[in-house]
């Protein structure tokens, strides 16, 4: 017979499995792309044009995410804000997965990408987190920025002002598939050619509305066909969001 007691501890357990389970649920977390460009300039230090200079994710209250970008190393504890933010997390100059060298001897364009997950490679709840940018030429702090952005199942673009030290910001985020109460996760939709010249062709079921974005955000095709046309807009890439009668996911379609 069981006891009083093995009824409140299983009711107790069963309880605390739903809430977990409605938290997992609730809680997005989109797969995606963020897309980082600048153009770097000196800060007026002693040894411009050389530099060092780092970029990286901080969540929204601030804690270290992950590095995207990092050239430096004999002077690398001159990127002082940088160091702080990864010795907050006890890894002291992480760069797991970051595209890292050597002090540069001159400025230029940088690149970098960030793929939603955290050094430790766990992908990371949607919302707001921060671009930071820090670069030095000068055995001491240089310039600093910070720039704001959202990561969810919906695209988006900045391209803030001019910074010291940075300029020709470029931001995206692109999200892949997105997860939670509207995920699509039982059939696979997709489309072809891609890339393509204009004229693409749906493969999926249940298909409700297609509608096809710029990354600026702006709607180039809407309808509920399987043929999309976007012939008459220029080349690039798009997002092309469809829903179902089971759930939406979030594409990429690729014009050339």
């Amino acid at each position: 017979m069981k006891t009083l007691s093995t009824y409140t501890s299983h009711k107790s357990i069963f309880l605390i499995l739903i809430f977990l389970f409605f938290r997992l649920v609730l809680t997005g977390q989109t797969s995606g792309e963020l897309t980082v460009t600048i153009t770097t300039s000196s800060s007026g230090g002693n040894y411009a044009p050389k530099n060092i200079v780092a970029i990286w994710i901080e969540n929204s209250t601030g804690q270290f995410v992950k590095t995207l970008l990092a050239y430096a190393q004999t002077r690398i504890t001159h990127l002082n804000t940088w160091q702080a933010a990864t010795n907050a997390v006890g890894s002291e100059f992480n760069r797991t997965d970051a595209i890292t060298g050597a002090t540069q001897s001159g400025h230029g364009i940088r690149t970098c990408k960030w793929n939603g997950t955290d050094y430790n490679g766990a992908l990371m709840t949607d919302g707001n987190y921060t671009l930071k940018m820090e670069l030095t030429d000068k055995n001491e702090t240089g310039n600093y920025s910070s720039i704001s952005f959202t990561k969810g199942s919906t695209s988006q673009t900045l391209n803030p002002s001019n910074t010291p030290s940075f300029s020709s910001i470029g931001i995206t985020w692109i999200p892949s598939v997105a997860t939670g109460l509207t995920d699509v996760t039982n059939f696979e939709i997709s489309f072809y050619p891609n890339p393509g010249s204009g004229i693409y062709t749906l493969i999926g079921n249940n298909i409700k509305e297609v509608e096809v974005k710029t990354l600026t955000g702006n709607t180039v095709f809407k309808g509920n066909t399987n043929i999309i046309d976007i012939c008459k807009h220029q080349n690039g890439t798009y997002l092309v969001l469809i829903k179902t009668t089971e759930g939406s996911v979030v594409k990429k379609l690729i014009k050339n």
